[in-house]
């Protein structure tokens, strides 16, 4: 063999049984020694730090490292790099690589074997290294589980309270009825007559023997007509009316789930899920604190003052509330279990009503006497609390 091959493990200094972090802190010790910007001018260690960087792209990667690791060589094209010759494309081939010893049928001895013979044999060689490790990535496709779907929903603020079912549109895959799911036709699969059944085929270059992905099938062992309606994917995109049921209580951000919904998987494999945010419009006056109603009310002074029992909404109609003598402006009262259902707990929350006071319009004489005489009676600063504290 006339071209030597680089040994990475030995470039970066470490066992061929490194782990990937041995061969990342080797990798860092040596690029801190030899980079370029710490060793100005100095040609050799350029040179190195150039080496020692190719190293680390072949084993920091599983995949080129297995390949350098089975082959002793890692190249872009699957060859080993070796002089330029003009069979070789973009400067790859088995120019400097002589393995006419491998065939036992060359003809002449050691010195007869001149270039005439040689393309075969590298022709031989590049083809067997392309299929294999072309057949490495073209496994045949597995049964994929289908894509979740995601979709907003709005609900008014009653729907969200009571509950509701509501219809959804959605577009989906959907399993492909023409073929079942399978990507083919019923009559189409056979069995494949190269690999007879195996998914991988022999092939000999010499006294070399490999053992090669099938590139008629994919590895598969079987042949099939692909189904013209799904494209060989089992499965199309339509749209689907969903039956979406609100849970009572359900509040903005809730996030649904309906099973076996979602996008049909590939080749047979089973369905995603449907899952849908719920966001819930505000109403008119019912404001929600989680499973809590808030209200706000008004009443008047002289309710505020000498007390009443007024009449305030609630989720389930009308409820009658208590207002005592002296309350102020602002201030809440509670109605237990007049709240939203939490569907967890099985309990409902309460309802808060905070009243607003309402001062009169004082449009007329007699109104305007009547709060002249009032202020006369409670001449207290109601801002004397404030200043005291300043």
């Amino acid at each position: 063999m006339a071209a030597k091959q680089k040994d990475y493990y030995q470039t970066l200094g470490v066992a061929r049984q490194a782990s990937d972090d041995d061969i990342r802190k080797a990798y860092r010790r040596l690029a801190r020694k030899y980079h370029p910007d710490l060793n100005p001018g100095d040609k050799v260690s350029e040179d190195r730090f150039k080496h020692v960087q190719e190293a680390y792209d072949v084993l920091s990667d599983s995949k080129k490292r297995q390949m350098f690791d089975q082959l002793g060589f890692y190249s872009e094209q699957g060859f080993p790099q070796g002089a330029p010759h003009a069979g070789a494309a973009g400067g790859f081939g088995f120019g400097g690589f002589d393995f006419s010893e491998f065939f036992p049928g060359a003809q002449g001895a050691a010195g007869a074997r001149g270039p005439q013979h040689r393309p075969s044999n590298e022709s031989g060689f590049r083809d067997l290294f392309s299929q294999f490790f072309k057949g490495r990535e073209e496994q045949a496709r597995e049964p994929e589980r289908g894509a979740d779907l995601e979709y907003a929903l709005n609900a008014d603020f009653w729907q969200s309270i009571k509950g509701t079912q509501v219809r959804l549109t959605i577009q989906r895959h959907e399993t492909c009825g023409a073929c079942g799911g399978a990507g083919s036709t019923s009559a189409g699969v056979s069995m494949c007559p190269q690999c007879s059944g195996s998914g991988n085929v022999t092939q000999m270059a010499g006294a070399m023997k490999f053992s090669l992905t099938c590139t008629r099938c994919k590895g598969s062992g079987q042949l099939r007509n692909v189904c013209h309606a799904c494209q060989g994917e089992g499965r199309v995109s339509q749209p689907e009316a969903v039956e979406i049921r609100i849970p009572a209580g359900t509040r903005t951000g809730s996030r649904l789930r309906v099973g076996g919904k979602g996008s049909a998987g590939a080749m047979g494999g089973p369905a995603g899920d449907l899952y849908i945010t719920v966001r819930v419009d505000e109403h008119a006056f019912f404001h929600r604190d989680g499973d809590d109603i808030v209200i706000k009310v008004p009443i008047t002074i002289p309710e505020a003052c000498l007390g009443a029992k007024i009449e305030v909404p609630t989720l389930d109609g009308r409820a009658v509330l208590k207002i005592p003598q002296g309350t102020h402006n602002g201030q809440r009262f509670r109605l237990r279990e007049k709240g939203v259902l939490n569907a967890r707990t099985n309990t409902r929350g309460d309802q808060i009503i905070e009243v607003e006071l309402l001062a009169p319009k004082a449009q007329d004489e007699r109104t305007r006497e009547l709060m002249r005489e009032l202020a006369g009676l409670h001449p207290e600063d109601p801002r004397a609390e404030i200043w005291s504290q300043v």
